[in-house]
């Protein structure tokens, strides 16, 4: 059943039908079609969001990422405040799961080191973080990782914001010439502050 595909904790992305970006958040609590949400951080939209929905439903696009299954899931509902920062969702439907990252991904020519997360004492190595989405970062380096190795990643995502550490897992290697290598990461863990850093680079 694809209502299987969802569940409580899933990091989801909300767009109004515009496909303008919302807000990122929780889902939580999935029952048939219906489900809350739970606003990750405050966001420049929380204003206007607020104004649209008043005490009207809105109709929005939800796009999740299963993590279990590695599938982007994507789904349409109506949106109504439930409390400060938490929406009820209903009429939720699944409207396609594709195996495909869930989260627009943006380019990016950051500096960026990887420290390994397995107490080896490697030290930092440089790398350089090429693109970067709610759900994951792809980076080029001329050190060899493997597909399942976990690293700190460190880089200043916006210059006038301090450096953000993100903990990352290898999906996917690829051999290039430019850089040697490139890794296709996911984020094990992604903090508020740096989850709201992110949606701040798509606005800039």
């Amino acid at each position: 059943m694809r209502e299987l595909e969802i569940y409580s904790g899933m990091r989801v992305m909300v767009e109004d039908r515009e496909g303008r970006m919302l807000f990122v958040a929780g889902l939580q609590d999935p029952q048939r079609n219906k489900a809350r949400l739970y606003q990750y951080s405050a966001s420049e939209t929380d204003g206007e969001t607020e104004r649209k929905t008043g005490t009207e439903d809105i109709s929005v696009r939800v796009r999740g990422y299963n993590d279990c299954e590695r599938k982007a899931v994507f789904m349409e509902g109506t949106m109504s405040p439930a409390g400060k920062h938490i929406w009820q969702l209903k009429d939720l439907v699944i409207t396609r799961i594709e195996n495909e990252r869930a989260f627009n991904r943006l380019s990016t020519d950051i500096d960026a080191t990887v420290t390994a997360a397995d107490g080896a004492n490697e030290g930092e190595k440089s790398c350089k973080l090429l693109n970067i989405s709610i759900g994951g970062v792809s980076i080029g380096s001329e050190y060899r990782y493997y597909k399942g190795d976990r690293f700190l990643l460190r880089a200043r995502l916006l210059e006038d914001r301090p450096v953000s550490v993100m903990y990352c897992e290898v999906l996917r290697v690829v051999e290039k010439a430019v850089y040697r290598y490139e890794y296709g990461c996911r984020f094990l863990e992604l903090n508020e502050a740096d989850q709201e850093e992110i949606i701040q680079m798509g606005t800039r």
